[in-house]
Order: C-alpha cells, then structure tokens, then sequence
C-alpha cells in the first residue's frame, strides 16, 4: 500500500494512452488493454508478479479504424472480449481465433459506457448520441432504447438480476442525476434523483450480493451509499463517506 516506486516494471506495450483495463474474471494473471493506438491487447501477467516492463502481449488484436476507449469480458464465456472504438461500433472478438466473431453497428456516436446483466445475455450501453440502450449481443437487435433529454446519460450498470437498470447523468439543468430502469421498458425512468450541481461524472459501483450501490464522483470527497429494492422507493438513501481530499481515481 501507499505510493509505489517510479521505476516499478509496467505493462508499456502500447504506442498510444492506455483508455480502459480489465482484468479478466476466469484468470486471475489475464488482462486485457485498449488504447488511443486502434489495438485491443490481451496480456498475461507473470506468477510473482512483474520483476521487469512487460511489452509483449500475448495477443494483439486490430479491427477498429480509431481508437478504442472501452473493454469488457463477457461474464459467463472466458474468451470472448468486447470492444467499442470511437468508429461507433463494439467488435466481439472470439480468444481463441484472435478474430471478430460478429460486429455490433447500432450507434450513431461514441459510445462512453457498456455494462452485462448477470449472464451476459444482456449489453447495455450509453453513447454521446444522448441514447440508452439495451442490445442482445448474440444478434447485435437493440432490444429497447431511450432518447433521454432531461437526464443525458453518462454510466450505466445492469442491477445484478433485478431487471433493473441504473444511470448516472445530467440534467437540462445541468445538475447531477442518477435514475433506475426498468431493462423492458426504457419509456422513462422508474425514479430519477437529482446529486448536486457539481460537474465531475459520477460513477456507480454496485454490489449485488448486498444490493449496495455506491456512488462516487471524479474531484469529489464524498462516497454515497444507496440500497436497491424491488419494492418502491425502490432506491434508499443510506449514508455517505467523507473525506477532505478529492478522489483522484475509482475502481473495484
């Protein structure tokens, strides 16, 4: 813990900034990376950790035209990998071929956010066209859209197997919002509740063993805690962390 060493071994294979990670859920050594370069690369880090910079990734994977800002492993299929570029399109790529197995072209702008429900038969995505959407991935149909004007959409994250959608957002008024969805009907939202007028994005991280969601902004000392339920409000109010420095990073 604490601040780590400059001269620390990296993970520097890419000729661009790194945009997105994840580790992958099967492997616990498997990462994958994306990066201003148009690559998707998968990497496999080491037993006993890095001793030196790692710039040989495993695979190197190319088929968007720009750069490519978000990935996500498909939670029940351990060699499928999505990835959305900033050519407007999300390129599902089979591991095991080093191939794109099917391309989803249903946005009209870049796409900020994609999220699983539970077993991935579900992708919902938020895009800067100001849509929500709720696609079936096996066929690249969206299933339910939404034209949100008074609450433009940043992040969402499906609810665990609750049906139930979850976005941070805007207002018109430019007030920072957070709204629940039903994932079968997008027409509006279930309850929509107004942050504070701060301009960092707010980011959800939800926990559905607890059905705790936590709600934490880039720059702001504050984490608030909600929980989720099926009946109404349907989302609680709990209480909040505080602290006098900003958050400079998010993740779980």
């Amino acid at each position: 813990a604490g601040r780590i060493d400059p001269h620390h071994p990296k993970v520097c294979g890419h000729q661009g900034n790194v945009l997105d990670i994840k580790w992958n859920p099967f492997f616990e050594n498997i990462i994958a990376s994306c990066s201003e370069d148009s690559s998707v690369r998968v990497w496999e880090i080491p037993e006993g950790g890095l001793r030196r910079n790692m710039t040989e990734a495993m695979m190197e994977l190319y088929g968007h035209s720009r750069r490519v800002g978000l990935i996500e492993w498909h939670p029940t299929s351990s060699g499928i990998l999505f990835s959305a570029g900033y050519d407007y399109k999300i390129l599902i790529w089979n591991l095991e071929i080093g191939e794109p197995v099917k391309m989803i072209d249903c946005h009209s702008d870049v796409i900020v956010c994609m999220s699983f429900n539970t077993d991935g038969s579900l992708l919902a995505t938020s895009c800067k066209d100001k849509k929500l959407r709720v696609i079936e991935p096996r066929s690249g149909r969206v299933l339910q859209h939404a034209s949100c004007k008074n609450h433009r959409v940043n992040r969402v994250v499906f609810l665990g197997n609750m049906k139930r959608l979850l976005t941070t957002g805007v207002s018109r008024w430019n007030t920072r919002q957070i709204a629940l969805w039903d994932q079968e009907d997008l027409s509006m939202p279930m309850v929509e509740e107004e942050i504070d007028g701060l301009s960092g994005l707010l980011f959800p991280f939800y926990d559905a063993d607890t059905h705790m969601l936590y709600l934490a902004g880039k720059g702001d000392g504050n984490i608030r805690y909600y929980e989720i339920t099926t009946e109404k409000p349907c989302l609680q109010y709990l209480m909040e962390f505080r602290s006098p420095a900003p958050q400079k990073g998010l993740g779980k």
